[in-house]
């Protein structure tokens, strides 16, 4: 089952994992299974704080077909200042189109925000075997690690949706079942 906010768990700094044994490969398959079975929407990533667990570890999967990547304390060493943005130029066009990535988390249920993040970050994190590594990710992988580092450090995608000026928004349905984006008052 997934943590929803308030609860505290959420908003707390997780614990580093001292040491990788039979604990953490339980709590492992149980996130691996609770990303699986999430729905509505799928996840993509999930944080150890988000099935009550407040130890620093997440798992990540780029689709939903994709296999599952697990990261236990992991540490963002390096953030590029290029965003995550997707520039777009038009024939004609002078300035060229900017095109926030939507952002939502499984914590917080149908809330959604547009939001800026690094285009690549690199991570220094263990393995399941206890290895320590370094990777480099671009791209919808670097904001997905970038989301799960932040549920880490107690920070959800919702506060730094606010610092960057962002409005936040839900899911309805209009007249003809269709989804569309509706501003939160705040």
């Amino acid at each position: 089952m997934i943590v929803k906010i308030p609860d505290p768990v959420l908003s707390s700094r997780a614990k580093e994992v001292v040491k990788i044994d039979r604990k953490i490969t339980e709590i492992i398959k149980k996130m691996k299974r609770t990303l699986v079975e999430s729905s509505n929407p799928k996840g993509v990533g999930l944080a150890a704080p988000q099935i009550g667990v407040n130890l620093r570890i997440f798992i990540t999967r780029l689709t939903y077909k994709s296999p599952i990547a697990v990261f236990i304390n992991p540490e963002i060493t390096f953030r590029s200042k290029a965003v995550s943005e997707i520039e777009r130029t038009e024939k004609n066009e002078t300035n060229a189109a900017h095109e926030k990535k939507l952002e939502g988390c499984l914590s917080i249920p149908n809330v959604w925000g547009y939001l800026k993040r690094a285009r690549t970050v690199k991570l220094r994190y263990l393995n399941l075997d206890g290895l320590t590594k370094e990777e480099e990710f671009t791209g919808f992988m670097a904001t997905i690690v970038q989301h799960e580092t932040d549920h880490l450090n107690g920070v959800l995608f919702t506060q730094r949706v606010l610092e960057q000026n962002q409005k936040l928004y839900r899911i309805e349905k209009n007249e003809k079942g269709e989804e569309k984006l509706v501003e939160i008052e705040l």
